[in-house]
């Protein structure tokens, strides 16, 4: 029997929509997952056959072939856990189909059967319609709802799961104040009125900070530089909801957000050391990930450079900045 359950994808900053479609046929004993996963999602298979039998569940000893549509978007990580194994039981006629039509379902399966907590959450929230209902593990239901889309249930357990689409076991959904969430910071322990003289550097910053623009601070040792840096964030704008979710969700993809606090509240303030490797500062990687200038977006990044490393990279800067306006 072929089933069809819809999850969610993380592509940077961005979650789509990702149709889970298993079909089980006669044939030797196989599970194979087609649609670009990556080694990851690949792994789900032994995730998944695990958590079914732990929980009490029969696993199909068939052909079971998952497709993650569309095929031309990569999947990355474990969050299709919990869908591929209700896919599984929706097309063994556990779960009727009708039961998952308008859920969207993203969570990690652990091999007792507990459903464990994922990244991009709140991508995935915002991803949704108002039409659908959104099951996430318990510590992301927060953080998903404050996108304010779909209705958001938290599940803890695979059978938790499979009660709740049966309609045996209420589950009610996630409510969140988001005035409370979104009570920002504005006090700042360092603050920029506590600076004396510097008068052409602290204007320097006031425009910087009034218009967004970068600051080149180039000097000895014990002028003032880190000192006028650290108290820059006490006169930045003040922290818009827009600008926080914008924040937050860079922070969720990355598994950086901290525990109880489902949104950044005040302005990022980011000062790697100087020996950060461009990778570091950028971001980058096998799979791409934020480097410390996105986790400074809407914020401030301050990064001690030796001169000749910024001689270096202002020569890189304007070499890439020629080309661009050749074209």
């Amino acid at each position: 029997m072929l089933a069809k359950v819809f999850s969610a994808a993380l592509v940077g900053l961005e979650a789509h929509l990702i149709e889970v479609e298993v079909d089980i046929s006669g044939g030797l004993p196989q599970f194979s997952v087609v649609g670009l996963p990556d080694a990851t999602v690949r792994e789900s298979r032994d995730r998944v056959r695990a958590a079914l039998k732990n929980s009490g569940f029969q696993f199909p000893v068939k052909k079971i072939t998952v497709n993650l549509a569309p095929a031309g978007v990569k999947k990355e990580g474990s969050g299709l856990d919990l869908a591929i194994a209700l896919a599984i039981l929706v097309a063994e006629q556990v779960l009727p189909v009708e039961a998952v039509k308008n859920d969207v379902i993203a969570g990690e399966l652990s091999l007792d059967g507990r459903v464990k907590p994922i990244s991009g959450a709140l991508s995935i929230g915002m991803a949704c319609l108002n039409s659908h209902r959104l099951l996430v593990p318990v510590e992301n239901a927060t953080e998903a709802a404050l996108a304010g889309r779909a209705e958001v249930f938290p599940v803890h357990t695979l059978p938790e799961a499979v009660e709740f689409l049966r309609g045996a076991q209420c589950i009610g959904p996630t409510a969140v104040d988001r005035g409370a969430y979104f009570a920002f910071h504005t006090g700042c322990e360092e603050d920029f009125v506590d600076i004396c003289g510097q008068d052409s550097a602290k204007r320097a910053f006031e425009v910087a900070a009034a218009g967004a623009h970068n600051v080149l601070m180039v000097g000895p040792p014990g002028a003032g530089k880190t000192m006028l840096a650290r108290r820059l964030p006490s006169i930045l704008p003040p922290f818009q909801t827009e600008e926080a979710l914008e924040t937050s969700r860079i922070y969720s993809v990355a598994g950086q957000l901290e525990g109880g606090h489902p949104v950044v509240t005040a302005r990022p303030f980011r000062a790697p050391h100087h020996s950060i490797s461009e990778a570091g500062l950028i971001g980058g990687g096998t799979i791409p990930k934020p480097g410390e200038v996105s986790f400074a977006h809407t914020g401030f990044c301050f990064s001690m450079r030796q001169p000749n490393s910024i001689a270096r990279f202002l020569t890189r800067f304007d070499n890439h900045w020629s080309k661009e306006v050749s074209r």
